[in-house]
């Protein structure tokens, strides 16, 4: 019994990163599946009423709307053309621009396969498109989430280290909460933007570990 449990996490931590790859995939797939046969999810009232009655103020408008904009094109274009040019290895800044190109049509394409229309009952801001998978959340995750992988990898000090990885992490889950407050997303779309973009990291980090970036 004992030998059991050991080889079974064994298997576990030898094979993490493609168990979450696919647990993420099988998640998505369900909220997609319910996304496709045209229903509101309990989730997404829950989570839009809970923004609603413990976040939603004057004060905090301003803030959601600066901070939705670091998941916009323009800031992640801006800040990929500062990151190409000030990484002296340039196969990662190339690697940091196909991530963000890639990124993009996956969630372009998704959109247009399932053309989800956006909420409309709570708009605090204008925005097309269709809604599912958050845009947003799904290529913030991706792009602030390979560079907490470049971080990891390469940054030796570990309170920059560190630092750095919980700022962006912070930055990523509060880009998502943004899209719900203002009214956008359904909390269906930024869960699910963050799921796909997980297993998608896993596979795009592999690949460019593998063959890009190898040390």
């Amino acid at each position: 019994m004992k030998q059991k449990i050991e080889n079974i996490e064994g298997f576990i931590k030898k094979n993490l990163k493609w168990i979450i790859l696919f647990s993420c995939i099988i998640i998505f797939l369900a909220i997609a599946e319910d996304v496709f046969s045209k229903e509101i999810m309990k989730g997404d009232i829950i989570g839009y009423k809970i923004i609603s009655t413990y976040v939603i103020s004057d004060f905090a408008t301003p803030i959601a709307k600066s901070i939705t904009n670091f998941g916009g094109a323009t800031w992640l274009v801006v800040i990929c053309f500062i990151l190409l040019i000030a990484i002296k290895n340039k196969k990662i800044g190339i690697a940091i621009v196909s991530n963000l190109g890639i990124v993009t049509l996956l969630n372009i394409l998704l959109k247009n396969i399932l053309q989800r229309p956006r909420p409309t009952e709570y708009r605090i801001i204008d925005e097309s498109g269709y809604s599912f998978p958050s845009g947003h959340s799904m290529v913030s995750m991706a792009f602030y989430g390979f560079i907490i992988y470049l971080i990891y990898k390469y940054i030796k000090n570990q309170y920059i280290k560190w630092f750095s990885i919980t700022i962006l992490s912070i930055l990523i889950i509060t880009i998502g909460i943004s899209r719900i407050y203002l009214g956008v997303h359904y909390t269906s779309d930024v869960l699910a933007g963050f799921l796909i973009s997980i297993a998608y990291l896993i596979l795009y980090t592999n690949i460019i570990n593998k063959y890009v970036i190898r040390k």
